[in-house]
């Protein structure tokens, strides 16, 4: 066999493994995306509300720890909650992920912890909310730390030009499968008189399911994945903890500011989407006064349409580049926002409008942040820089929330939290359009794609 034949041989063979790679990580997103749409955006906000609600005082205060807190703000500080703790541990996970290269080991435990504090939701009810907000941490923890080591692998399983298509499939992966296990939490929310079932229990065996497809799905890319073996660098700083390792993150990324200028952008629109995401069905109950079937049916509609969304943003990034793709897409945003403010209660139709431009930009801003990012990660630093990246993404953001909750106590008026949220969009898209990525790709020393 001649040397040219064993290259092409070897090049074959490369290609089908990194194929079967990236066909084995887009089962993750279809394994835990269940629990960012059945849980977080659907179900849990507003029963752990009304959880919340019956453990009031007459003054409609709860008093975890002995603090005052309005029961409608209660979930939104949990999420809050999620990520200070998110932020203790999602460094220090993706510093000895690069530095050992057993990103797949640490992915399954945070997944499998995240699971199962998703499976016990199932035992939430009467005057639990506080049980409630810590399974609300674990979970969302949990699932930041498994998107910092499943994020990591993209610059591992694709070459630079197929980033963005492959990263628009995963999150296509994930809206489809959300959408599929919504239908069937309608089936059985909205039969579960002929089932049996309280409407209680209904939501609960909602929540529980969701932890079990996790953990179920999971599987798959955990087979599939591979670790990569490391050179080490002796000089290198060693793993601290929480904190100290996050300020060792962002005191390397200062040797590529115009990487860190990205995060920053991002970490701000981002923080609006997450928010959005999360607190859409609390302003839906509360403020609109739609019912959960109208939510679940309004979410199963973004989630169709996000998958169409995501793959056809994939397609405008081929053509006019990915960040002037994003750009679009968080002008598109704020005016959804704007909107959603002069919504009128009980009109099920313009939320289903609204639910509608939020899901054709939703998917596609996400992966293309995603796959933009990648490019702009130093090689051997993906697990490391993607922590910090997920400080603000699946729905872990805090000064989002905190901004929603604040405004609500202060206010009374979840529409007042909701146009809050705008200025995220605005202060992102500045930031995000002053960044020369192509610049920064070529400072991260990576290879620049023909679009950018």
């Amino acid at each position: 066999m001649s040397a040219r034949t064993e290259e092409t041989a070897e090049d074959g063979a490369g290609r089908a493994g990194r194929l079967r790679e990236q066909r084995g990580w887009y089962f993750y997103d279809f394994a835990c995306s269940v629990y960012s749409t059945s849980v977080l955006t659907v179900f849990l906000g507003p029963y752990l509300t009304s959880v919340a609600k019956a453990a009031a005082d007459a003054e409609g205060f709860v008093h975890p720890l002995g603090i005052p807190v309005r029961a409608g703000s209660f979930f939104a500080y949990s999420v809050s909650l999620s990520v200070i703790v998110a932020v203790l541990v999602m460094p220090l996970v993706g510093a000895v992920a690069d530095r050992t290269g057993r990103k797949k080991p640490l992915l399954a435990a945070a997944a499998y912890t995240g699971a199962t504090a998703t499976a016990g939701m199932f035992f939430l009810g009467g005057e639990r909310y506080l049980l409630g907000g810590l399974l609300l941490v674990v979970a969302n923890a949990s699932l930041a730390v498994s998107m910092v080591l499943y994020n990591a692998y993209l610059p591992q399983i694709a070459e630079p030009d197929e980033r963005d298509a492959v990263s628009s499939r995963g999150w296509a992966f994930g809206y489809a499968s959300g959408a599929l296990v919504l239908v069937l939490n309608l089936v059985l929310f909205q039969g579960h008189g002929s089932f049996g079932l309280s409407e209680d229990m209904a939501v609960r065996i909602c929540l529980a399911s969701a932890g079990l497809w996790w953990g179920a799905w999971a599987l798959v890319p955990l087979r599939r994945l591979r670790d990569r073996a490391v050179v080490r660098d002796p000089a290198a700083a060693a793993v601290g903890t929480g904190w100290k390792q996050l300020v060792a993150t962002l005191k390397d990324m200062r040797r590529h500011p115009l990487t860190l200028s990205f995060l920053l952008a991002y970490l701000i629109y981002n923080d609006g989407v997450q928010t959005v995401i999360s607190q859409a069905s609390v302003y839906g109950s509360e403020e609109l006064r739609l019912e959960q079937s109208t939510l679940i049916v309004a979410v199963l509609l973004v989630q169709v349409l996000a998958v169409v969304g995501a793959l056809g943003m994939g397609r405008l990034a081929r053509v006019y580049g990915a960040k002037r793709t994003i750009l679009w897409s968080l002008a598109a945003w704020a005016l959804t926002l704007a909107a959603g403010y002069f919504l009128p209660a009980r009109t099920p139709v313009w939320f289903f409008a609204l639910a509608a431009m939020i899901g054709l930009v939703l998917g596609g801003s996400q992966a293309l942040s995603r796959s933009l990012f990648s490019h702009l990660v130093p090689r051997g630093k993906e697990a490391e820089y993607f922590s910090a990246y997920e400080i603000s993404d699946r729905g872990v953001s805090w000064v989002g929330p905190l901004v929603f909750g604040l405004t609500y106590q202060v206010t009374g008026s979840y529409r007042d939290a909701i146009i809050s949220l705008v200025v995220f969009f605005a202060l992102g898209f500045v930031l995000l359009a002053r960044v020369p990525v192509r610049r920064a790709v070529e400072a991260a020393g990576n290879p620049v794609p023909e679009r950018i």
